[in-house]
C-alpha cells in the first residue's frame, strides 16, 4: 500500500511529467518521452504529460507564428494548462534547463505545484548550471529550494549544485539502446558524424575545422553533420569558406532516422565547450562508433581516455583531427574503445535507470513499501 499521506486508499501514484514536447527536439524532450513510455507500463503509476511548448490551433495558433508574440501566447497557454492539470496529480516531475528558460518553464510549474500542495521533483539538465546559479541566484535558488527533490543526470552536476548548498540526486540519462544497431566497423573508414544542436557551445564549428584538416590528408573523407539551430547560417558559410567536400548537412533529424545516419558513419566527433551528459555520445557507444570528444561537464565521467573514447582539449581543432586520424591508423585502440564503450552503456539502460527513478519517487512520496516491477 502506498503511503496514505499522499494517496489515501488508492494503489497508484499519479505523476505528471512537465517537459518540452518532441516539437522542441533535444535531450530533454527525448529523455522525457523515453521515461514516460517506460513508466506508463507500470500498474503502480498513472502517468501524465504536459508540454511546456503547447501547440495551439486557430487564431492562437496563428499568433504562435509571430516573433515575440509567440512567447507570450505560448506562456499563457502553458500556465493555464498547469492550473488545470496539476491538481489531478500527486507528484509533478519537472524538466529544467537554465537561464530564462528556467523562469519561463520550470518556475511556473514549481510555484503552481506548491500552491496546490503537490510533491515536486526538479529534473535539471543544463551543463551551464554553475553560471546559471551564480548569475541568477536571487531568482533561481529560492525557487529550487521549494521542491522536494532535485535530480540531475551526472555526478558533475551534483558537484556543481553542492557549491550552492543544494544536494541533488544523480540519476543517469536513459539511453534506449533498442533504437540503435551495433555494428563492428573495423577497419574504420574515414566517415565521420557530428550530432549536436547548432549553438556556439556545442562546437560544431570546431568539428568543421578539424574535418578540414583531416580532408587535407584524406581527400575522400566524409562528414555527416546532423542537427539544426540558431548558428545554421554561419556553419554553412564556414563549410563553404573551408571548401569542405563530401560534407552533408542533414538538418533536424528525428529519432527514427538518426539510427540510419549513425549506421552510415564510422567515427563520432564532438567539440562542445559547455556540456553535461550528451545523449549523442551514449548513442554512438551503442552503435559501435568510437568517440573523439572534448571533455566539458560530465563528459569526462562518461568517457575514459583511450578506454571508452579519446579526449582532446576544448581549444584545439588540430588535436581533434589528429585523434580522429589516430583511430584510423590504430585498429587495436579502436577495437578496445568500441568494446569498452559498449559495456559502459549498461549504466544507462532501463534496468538500471528505471529502478533509480522508482526509488526516487518512493522517497518523495513515502511509498517505500511498494516494490518496483519491471514492465
Amino acid at each position: 500500500m502506498f503511503g496514505t499521506n499522499i494517496l489515501d486508499e488508492r494503489k497508484s501514484l499519479r505523476v505528471l511529467i512537465v517537459a518540452p514536447s518532441m516539437d522542441l527536439l533535444g535531450g530533454q524532450s527525448i529523455q522525457a518521452a523515453s521515461l514516460l513510455r517506460h513508466l506508463r507500463e507500470h500498474a503502480q503509476l498513472q502517468m501524465g504529460f504536459l508540454a511546456i511548448n503547447p501547440t495551439l490551433k486557430g487564431f492562437f495558433g496563428q499568433l504562435q507564428k509571430l516573433t515575440y508574440i509567440r512567447t507570450v501566447v505560448t506562456s499563457i497557454a502553458y500556465i493555464c494548462g498547469l492550473i488545470v492539470t496539476v491538481p489531478k496529480y500527486d507528484l509533478i516531475h519537472i524538466y529544467s534547463a537554465s537561464y530564462l528558460s528556467f523562469l519561463l518553464a520550470p518556475a511556473p510549474a514549481i510555484l503552481i505545484g506548491k500552491l496546490f500542495g503537490k510533491k515536486l521533483l526538479l529534473n535539471y539538465h543544463s551543463g551551464e548550471a554553475e553560471d546559471h546559479l551564480r548569475r541568477w541566484k536571487r531568482s533561481a535558488l529560492p525557487i529550487m529550494k521549494l521542491v522536494n527533490e532535485i535530480v540531475v543526470p551526472s555526478e558533475f552536476l551534483v558537484r556543481v549544485f553542492s557549491k550552492f548548498n543544494l544536494t541533488p540526486r544523480a540519476i543517469h540519462n536513459l539511453e534506449d539502446s533498442g533504437r540503435f544497431k551495433f555494428r563492428n566497423r573495423l577497419p574504420l573508414r574515414p566517415v565521420f558524424i557530428s550530432n549536436r544542436s547548432f549553438e556556439w557551445h556545442y562546437g560544431v564549428d570546431k568539428v568543421l575545422r578539424a574535418f578540414s584538416m583531416i580532408q587535407k590528408q584524406i581527400p575522400e573523407a566524409k562528414l555527416i553533420v546532423a542537427g539544426d539551430g540558431p548558428d545554421r547560417t554561419q556553419l554553412l558559410q564556414l563549410a563553404e569558406d573551408l571548401d569542405l567536400k563530401n560534407t552533408k548537412f542533414t538538418g533536424r533529424v528525428g529519432q527514427e532516422q538518426m539510427a540510419a545516419l549513425y549506421d552510415e558513419a564510422d567515427i563520432f566527433l564532438n567539440a562542445s565547450t559547455v556540456d553535461n551528459q550528451p545523449l549523442s555520445i551514449l548513442e554512438a557507444f551503442n552503435c559501435g562508433l568510437p568517440v573523439v570528444t572534448t571533455a566539458p561537464g560530465a563528459i569526462s565521467d562518461m568517457v575514459t581516455h583511450e578506454q571508452t573514447g579519446l579526449l582532446v582539449s576544448s581549444d584545439s581543432e588540430d588535436e581533434l583531427a589528429q585523434s580522429a586520424l589516430r583511430l584510423l591508423m590504430d585498429e587495436n585502440l579502436a577495437n578496445t574503445i568500441v568494446n569498452n564503450a559498449r559495456e559502459e552503456c549498461g549504466k544507462y539502460t532501463w534496468e538500471q535507470v528505471g529502478h533509480d527513478w522508482w526509488q526516487c519517487y518512493q522517497a518523495i512520496c513515502n511509498c517505500e513499501d511498494v516494490a518496483f516491477i519491471d514492465g
